[in-house]
């Protein structure tokens, strides 16, 4: 008898275990500061030059309106990893709760009671977990409790938040992925970090550089050398990150584990390179491109609806099995029951030493923009001023060759509210904010992020925590870029 009640017991375990060995792996491919500018979503520049991300569009789902919740990494990695807009945990300032020994522990931002991050719950549910590359996230944790692997410098890395083991080349990845696990047939989540749009042209194919002159400038730019090598710079990256792409498809491949792994393929926010994507809140900051591939994923699907990034999130852990927390921002992108959105938020707050605040409300066809700080001119003190865009920039100003829409866009006062039709203006350079054709539209959308801002309690209605804020300033106080600026008046009361 007892023997019978042993067999049937390790039958069951084993039973068991392949059920629990039948949920796939999920991969995340978290790409910096990439833009779309890909042939799988039309850019006739990089037609035929991003093949590897082409064919994952091809034999998965691509999302072709996909919008981040912060056009700036740790904001948006910071919502990413939770599943909540980072207004609501107190996330949204760039780079904040970070400095050890000047932001005491009483005032690091910590999550809400109650809340875990997406591989935690991964984690808990099963699965495998590792992250080769940022973790970059605006409050306090421990980054052991969130990823599977790692080393000594990676878990000191995680209570400031900063990253863990990056490796830009593929062909040497030995330690910090899948490859880590004792059981082999644990089903594992990951995160690889491409350098996207930061990584310029290193990653490009032989022969497959583009060269400046093959750009196109959009019209809120003047020609100029700096500005179009910048542009095209950005193409670059798309095109080396798809070299890139490819490795880790091989890679998967050849340890047998495509076939079984979902693979998700995405970006933090828009491009690097261009002063008015990265930190903006125009579709050049917050639209990204995100396809999903893999087992179970019909091929060949388009999806046009508008996506929010936090639905990357809460569709990944429907994939696990895990339980969708209540108080999750995003939605199962695969449920039988999925309603797509009327409208998407995104949120700029603080960047580096740069203080600003601006919130946007993505429609069907329009973009409402809202600057609480319309005095600060796009090209306030910021990281990138001895850059060789925003030098070239304030010296055709200087010069008298700007046009007078740069002039203003640039360097004047900006408008209160901006609404664009994009149906009309892609490029964004006609704002109806006071066009009385568009007035119902403004003040649908002006009530829509009013309520928005109330219901999801954003915390960037309160300035920030004057320690927090002196963190900041002691971090940039002897760095030339900052010395030698007007930087914003918020800084003075530190400055005797």
């Amino acid at each position: 008898m007892k023997t019978i009640v042993i067999l049937l017991l390790s039958a069951f375990l084993a039973h068991a275990k392949d059920e629990k060995d039948s949920r796939p792996n999920i991969l995340w491919i978290f790409v910096e500061d990439l833009s779309p500018y890909l042939g799988c979503y039309g850019d006739p520049v990089n037609k035929d030059h991003t093949p590897a991300i082409d064919r994952l569009a091809e034999e998965g789902i691509i999302f072709k309106r996909t919008y981040m919740p912060a056009p700036v990494c740790s904001a948006c990695r910071s919502a990413i990893i939770t599943g909540i807009m980072q207004t609501t945990t107190g996330a949204h300032q760039h780079r904040s709760s970070r400095h050890e020994g000047i932001v005491p522990p009483e005032l690091r931002i910590q999550l809400p009671k109650g809340v875990k991050t997406i591989p935690e719950l991964i984690r808990n549910a099963g699965y495998f977990t590792f992250n080769c590359g940022k973790d970059d996230y605006n409050f306090h944790y421990d980054r052991r409790k969130l990823y599977t692997v790692g080393t000594k410098k990676d878990y000191v890395a995680g209570q400031n938040g900063w990253q863990g083991n990056v490796s830009i080349d593929l062909k040497d990845w030995t330690t910090g992925t899948w490859r880590e696990r004792k059981d082999p047939t644990q089903p594992w989540f990951g995160q690889i970090m491409l350098w996207g749009g930061k990584a310029k042209d290193q990653h490009v194919r032989k022969n497959q550089r583009l060269e400046d002159h093959e750009v196109q400038m959009p019209p809120y730019y003047p020609e100029s050398p700096a500005l179009r090598k910048s542009w095209a710079t950005n193409y670059n990256g798309a095109r080396g990150t798809d070299a890139q792409v490819e490795e880790i498809l091989k890679l998967l491949k050849k340890d047998g584990q495509l076939e079984k792994t979902i693979i998700f393929f995405f970006s933090d926010h828009g491009n690097n390179q261009s002063l008015r994507h990265k930190q903006f809140c125009y579709e050049g900051g917050v639209h990204v491109p995100f396809i999903m591939k893999g087992p179970g994923i019909k091929a060949g699907t388009v999806r046009n609806d508008l996506i929010s990034g936090l639905d990357i999130s809460a569709t990944t852990l429907a994939l696990t099995g895990a339980n969708l927390p209540a108080y999750l921002d995003g939605r199962d992108l695969l449920a039988k029951d999925h309603q797509p959105r009327r409208h998407v938020i995104g949120a700029r707050d603080r960047c580096d030493y740069t203080i600003d605040r601006i919130r946007t409300v993505r429609t069907e066809k329009l973009r409402y923009i809202r600057n609480f700080f319309p005095d600060r001119p796009m090209l306030q003190a910021q990281y990138r001023d001895n850059r060789p865009p925003v030098l070239e920039l304030k010296r055709l100003r200087k010069e008298g060759k700007l046009t007078q829409y740069q002039e203003q866009y640039w360097f004047g006062k900006r408008p209160t509210e901006e609404l664009y039709d994009l149906t009309k203006d892609p490029f964004q350079i006609s704002n109806l904010a006071g066009n009385p054709e568009y007035s119902a539209e403004l003040k649908r959308h002006r009530k829509i992020l009013n309520d928005w801002i109330k219901e999801s309690s954003d915390k960037g209605e309160e300035p920030q925590d004057v320690m927090q804020l002196r963190a900041t300033y002691d971090l940039w106080k002897d760095k030339p870029i900052f010395k030698n600026a007007k930087v914003n008046p918020e800084y003075d009361q530190f400055k005797n």
